[in-house]
């Protein structure tokens, strides 16, 4: 071994604390650097990639049974401009049931299996439907868990059918899939059955793409077998708008994990050359060149940093399969993973600034004089931070806690990137907290789930034993049956009706409310609730879609009779991409003059029990056919609650790395005062004062990171909240930007000190444990 190696052999072994500090640090920051960079990578075009991996139908055509036969619809696939097809397979839309709980209707495909040349499904759960009675759902669409029956009535032979499994369709192409077999029994009698065929065409970049190719389909089938279709690019509209809103957050997430790996790994690297200057002079001394000695402790950093980056990588990916799963879930995709360029740049990325930190640092030292190397050692200038000892002497506090608020004086290069780490953590926990109590106020607003009971909200109504048929309850029998009940507080009835609006597509919802629904948790963004009959307030989308602003009068066409309403308020409400209009139930009467109230939300009065009183309005309201029921967890919020998860974890993660700059930085400083150490504890320093000395020294500047990182982390939130609404189309009020109070600003200033502190531990530990003479002769 050539002498150069054996110094940089040495080196890494007699400094083991440093060395295990470097690969920590190095671990810590490749782990928060590949889920940073796999976040913002999965951010980028998931639907795309999904699509294109699954080979998604670009055209998703239902055709009629009885007007073209199995053999036409297989030759449509060889269509001039297609490139390939998959069916035909039969498919239905059915109306399951769980018991007596009415489910959403769904549109079931029989299908042997989910391989095939277009729309290769992944199964995410359990098994495929291999046989008659078994189902397989939609993942994500939230209708039951495996093992769970959907139950049929209405069909001939009343079929029940077990899910088996969930699977995603990259163009999500269908609800639910089912043995080919089993289409026949989910066909009500006399209704002829409907085939699904997926194409790829060989150009669907655009709607006119599609659109030709559409053309060219239906001109090879007979006439009027297409009865409709749907293009991937609707699909991918949708999806483009729920990867919004992560891109703001992941964004944030991601560059404060590389600032913050990049200021770590730089810091613990520059402090453990720095704390080698004495011996820097004792290896010039002996006749090594300034370039021996860079490359000597570039080595020295490098071997640590190199195992750091190797498990850093492994821990990293093994921690992004949990994260991907959870945001593919959100985007609607699959398959997302780490893609390997990602592991190769940021392990260079760790090594290189490593090389380059180790480099200047090394480079500076190399170019001391010999006799300046070995006089400078591990001492600080002469004079720095004495002023600061000797005014902490002077106030009434034991002299190790004044000994260690003093420290950061001494050494205020080391404590400003103490400060710097501390900041960002706080940072981070600061953005976290206001990012999920932000998200949580969305999810209340879109639930509008103030009201304690609910009566007939959800699900279609049964009506009275024994009435008509679709018949629903007495609206006004309900109503009474809650107002005489005891405990009944407040209550609203809500009516729903389908309308349209001139200038916009599709159809617009209008919900009518008897009674002050203002209570019912609806948050303003702007103007005000209306009160009167003629007025609306609807959400932003709606003035985007419509040309309209608050004040504006909009027309609605209501079962053929024309409604003129003032908008007198924009509320927050994503729902139906904002297409709603909330008004008075006079706002209706002369168009629409039988619409019935068909939801009640009540609120009891105070002191009484929820559960009590739901079971004496059942009673009360079983010979109508409805049910109430108490408030329940809130629903619709799994992209929420996936960004809630993903803020945890990542926030974890970079705290770690904050305090892992702070454990390199006082690890290093213990290093470097060990023989200090060792004369305080001759002088009768009990090892309990060593460790209030070395966690008071972190005080300040974990004070001071605090400090300053709440701050920084409010600004972030309120510039990255208002950036996720305007990715999915909406304006959010101040109540959901505005959620930081002042306990729990103060609280969140002190977690700097805390982040300090605990990774001030491990050093303050070892400090008080090291045996007085061991100290004293340690070089």
């Amino acid at each position: 071994m050539s002498a150069l190696g054996r110094v940089v052999r040495s080196g890494v072994g007699r400094r083991r604390v440093q060395t295990l500090v470097i690969g920590l640090a190095t671990l810590m920051a490749v782990t928060a650097s590949v889920l940073a960079g796999s976040l913002l990578v999965a951010s980028s075009g998931p639907f795309d990639d999904a699509f294109a991996r699954q080979r998604g139908a670009h055209l998703n055509a239902q055709l009629d049974a009885g007007r073209a036969t199995v053999a036409q619809l297989s030759a449509s696939g060889e269509t001039a401009g297609v490139s390939a097809a998959s069916g035909p397979f039969g498919t239905v839309s059915v109306a399951p049931r769980h018991g007596a709980m009415p489910l959403p209707p769904l549109t079931v495909v029989g299908r042997d299996t989910p391989e095939g040349p277009v729309d290769e499904l992944t199964l995410t759960t359990g098994s495929w439907a291999e046989r008659p009675g078994e189902i397989v759902l939609s993942a994500g669409g939230g209708q039951a868990p495996l093992g769970t029956r959907l139950d049929f009535p209405e069909l001939p032979g009343a079929p029940s059918l077990e899910v088996v499994g969930t699977a995603r369709s990259a163009g999500r192409t269908a609800d639910a899939w089912v043995a080919p077999s089993q289409i026949a029994s989910l066909t009500p009698s006399g209704r002829v059955g409907a085939y699904q065929m997926l194409y790829r065409f060989d150009a669907a970049a655009t709607t006119a793409d599609v659109r030709k190719g559409r053309a060219a389909v239906t001109a090879s089938v007979p006439a009027g077998a297409v009865t409709g279709a749907q293009s991937w690019l609707t699909v991918r509209e949708v999806a483009a708008r729920d990867t919004a809103l992560f891109v703001p957050f992941l964004v944030a997430f991601g560059v404060l994990g590389l600032v913050m790996s990049v200021l770590v790994v730089g810091n613990v690297v520059a402090g453990s050359v720095g704390t080698g200057l004495r011996r820097i002079g004792i290896l010039k001394a002996v006749g090594c060149t300034p370039s021996q000695v860079v490359r000597a402790y570039m080595a020295q950093a490098l071997v640590p940093a190199a195992a750091g980056a190797g498990l850093g990588l492994l821990a990293g990916n093994l921690l992004a399969v949990p994260l991907l799963s959870e945001t593919a879930d959100a985007y609607g995709t699959s398959g997302l993973s780490v893609a390997p360029w990602i592991d190769a740049v940021v392990a260079a990325g760790a090594l290189g600034v490593v090389t380059v930190t180790a480099w200047v640092s090394a480079w500076r030292a190399g170019r001391l004089r010999t006799v300046d190397a070995l006089a400078v050692g591990r001492v600080p200038a002469a004079g720095r931070g004495r002023w600061a000892a000797r005014r902490t002497a002077r106030l009434p506090l034991p002299r190790a806690v004044g000994l260690g608020l003093a420290r950061p004086f001494a050494r205020p290069a080391r404590a400003g990137t103490m400060v710097a780490a501390v900041l960002f953590g706080a940072m981070t926990v600061t953005f976290a907290v206001g990012l999920s109590s932000s998200l949580n106020e969305v999810l209340s607003a879109r639930n509008h789930d103030v009201a304690d009971v609910t009566v007939g909200v959800s699900g279609p109504r049964q009506g009275p034993p024994g009435g008509a048929p679709g018949a629903g309850p007495d609206p006004a029998a309900v109503a009474a049956a809650i107002e005489t009940l005891p405990g009944t507080g407040k209550y609203y009835g809500s009516a729903t009706a389908e309308a349209t609006v001139a200038g916009a597509n599709g159809s617009t919802r209008i919900t009518a409310f008897s009674g002050d629904a203002w209570w019912g948790g609806y948050r303003m963004v702007s103007g005000r609730w209306f009160d009167a009959p003629a007025e609306a307030v609807v959400p932003t989308q709606f003035l985007a879609a419509t040309g309209t602003a608050v004040g504006d009068q909009v027309t609605l066409h209501v079962r053929g009779s024309a409604v003129t309403v003032r908008i007198v308020g924009e509320v927050l409400d994503p729902r139906m991409d904002g297409m709603l209009v909330y008004t008075d139930a006079a706002t209706l009467k002369r168009a629409v003059p039988d619409l019935p109230a068909t939801g009640h939300h009540i609120a009891v009065s105070s002191g009484t029990d929820v559960g009590g009183y739901v079971k004496e309005l059942n009673s009360a309201l079983e010979p109508l056919g409805v049910t109430a029921q108490g408030r329940e967890a809130a629903d619709g919020g799994e992209v929420i609650l996936v960004l809630n998860a993903l803020t945890a974890i990542l926030t974890l993660m970079l705290v770690a790395v904050a305090g892992l700059g702070v454990l390199g930085g006082v690890v290093l400083d213990t290093v470097e005062r060990v023989r200090d150490l060792g004369v305080y504890k001759a002088l009768g320093m009990t090892p309990r004062q060593i460790v209030a000395m070395v966690l008071t020294s972190v005080a300040l500047p974990g004070l001071a990171g605090g400090a300053l990182g709440v701050p920084a982390g409010v600004a972030l939130h309120a510039l990255v909240m208002p950036a996720m609404g305007h990715s999915a189309g909406l304006r959010l009020p101040d109540s959901v930007i505005a959620v930081h109070g002042t306990p729990e600003l103060l609280a969140l200033g002190l977690g700097g000190v805390l982040i300090a502190v605990l990774g001030a531990l491990p050093p303050a530990g070892w400090a008080a444990r090291t045996r007085t003479v061991t100290a004293l002769r340690t070089e």
